[in-house]
């Protein structure tokens, strides 16, 4: 979990940042008929939503060709929001969890949440073109390439 504890700190914002309780996670898991990973569960159950404004700055002063992170969904908006995009043209079976500043959309693939993970790969929803496409192979791995920065 040191990437997951090196991710917040280099990029969380330091607004108040309000760990979610386990039970709230166990209810979304239920309500969604999934298990989210467990890299993501720590991530949310310690530190909360974070927010990372600044990825997208150093991105584009390093030239770097990765989708930034913006913010990481609350539970409700995890829920309703993955709907709401299937309803408009995301291709089905995606648990949203975080965005970028354009409206696309960073998810796990329902299909690798049937069981207990620890890890599962991230996949990116580009809003304007409808695809989603694998961008690491880990929750872990994702967050790391912001690490590296």
């Amino acid at each position: 979990m040191d990437s997951i504890d090196l991710f917040v700190k280099n990029w969380g914002s330091k607004n108040a940042m309000v760990p979610i309780e386990r039970d709230d996670i166990v209810e979304l898991e239920a309500k969604l008929n999934t298990f989210l990973p467990d890299t993501f569960k720590y991530l949310i159950s310690t530190y909360g939503l974070v927010h990372t404004p600044n990825v997208l700055t150093k991105i584009c002063d390093l030239g770097v060709d990765i989708s930034e992170v913006q913010d990481f969904l609350s539970l409700e908006d995890i829920a309703s929001l993955s709907k709401l995009y299937e309803m408009s043209g995301m291709p089905k079976g995606h648990i949203l969890f975080a965005s970028d500043c354009k409206g696309n959309m960073f998810c796990f693939k329902l299909s690798e949440c049937a069981s207990q993970q620890i890890d599962v790969a991230v996949w990116f929803y580009n809003y304007g073109l409808g695809t989603v496409t694998k961008v690491s192979n880990s929750f872990t791995e994702w967050l790391e390439q912001f690490n590296e920065l």
